[in-house]
């Protein structure tokens, strides 16, 4: 979330107040795509592959199949092999936008990311979590069409989750919600509607106003991202990941939000991590490794 000036927080904040300026103005850093959309190559004259001639932004009505093509900035670990593994379609939200999506948990990245730049650290994480990881751009990031907004956020979630559900017949009882920092936005207002298996919470907020404004104590009706309202109707197990020295989203909203979740399982505090190093401890995925592979299992039996 980047710094304003007071004369753009007077702005931000006058009579009337707008939630969706306020969103807009704390939250949405969309970089420039990392990746694009190419079409599979169809078969030519005698069952020939025909090489596309370049790389394409897919379109809001095309079918596909697509292939993903990334760009030197996505800083791709892995082989081509690895790259031809991740499955890539098209959907669109209730409001219209068409939301890239990748192929069980289900995982809303942070801000300033796109797909692209998330593609290495999902591929290690499935990997090591032995699980597959689904995951979707929001509206205005990547190749996924419309602007950022909070709106299009819980719309965005909730294409992805459709398209989830249906496209591969997933059971909600077999899908854990995943949200880091903005993507605990619409990760929480999902939870709060629909039960999965679990939810993880990374380096959440509070609320919009919270994270502006830190003495503010009550949720205002003009207040973005509301997660602290929110969290208390979850009615799923929900493990929530802090670290003790966030300087973009500090501690304390994560020990809010333990404290308002009544289905909060023992919590990650990583003791001296930021708001964008937590995966490089340890304790991370030793943590999720058990919430995933025991605690979950443990609870359904």
């Amino acid at each position: 979330m980047n710094g304003l000036s007071v004369t753009e927080l007077c702005c931000l904040f006058c009579c009337p107040p707008c939630p969706g300026r306020i969103a807009a103005k704390l939250a949405f850093l969309p970089p420039e795509p990392t990746y694009s959309l190419v079409p599979e190559p169809e078969p030519g004259p005698g069952g020939a592959t025909a090489a596309p001639s370049g790389t394409l932004r897919a379109s809001a009505g095309s079918p596909g199949p697509w292939k993903l093509h990334l760009t030197e900035r996505a800083d791709f670990q892995y082989s081509q092999r690895e790259l031809d593994t991740i499955e890539v379609f098209l959907t669109k939200s209730s409001r219209g936008n068409r939301v890239s999506c990748m192929y069980t948990v289900l995982f809303s990245h942070g801000n300033a990311v796109d797909l692209g730049q998330m593609s290495s650290f999902y591929i290690g994480l499935g990997t090591r979590i032995n699980c597959n990881i689904f995951s979707y751009d929001y509206s205005g990031y990547g190749v996924s069409s419309g602007r950022p907004s909070e709106k299009n956020l819980y719309a965005d979630i909730d294409a992805a989750w459709q398209a989830l559900r249906t496209r591969y017949g997933i059971s909600p009882d077999s899908i854990v919600l995943y949200g880091q920092s903005i993507g605990t936005v619409p990760t929480v207002d999902l939870a709060s509607r629909y039960e999965c298996a679990a939810v993880v919470l990374h380096s959440p907020l509070t609320s919009g106003m919270r994270v502006a404004f830190p003495d503010t104590k009550k949720t205002y009706c003009f207040d973005a991202f509301p997660n602290i309202e929110k969290v208390s109707k979850i009615t799923s197990p929900v493990l929530i990941i802090h670290g003790t020295e966030d300087e973009v989203i500090d501690f304390s909203h994560g020990l809010a939000l333990y404290e308002r979740c009544p289905k909060a399982v023992e919590p990650l505090w990583v003791e001296g991590a930021g708001h964008n190093d937590i995966e490089l401890y340890s304790q991370y995925l030793e943590r999720l490794r058990r919430f995933i592979s025991q605690e979950l299992p443990s609870q359904r039996v």
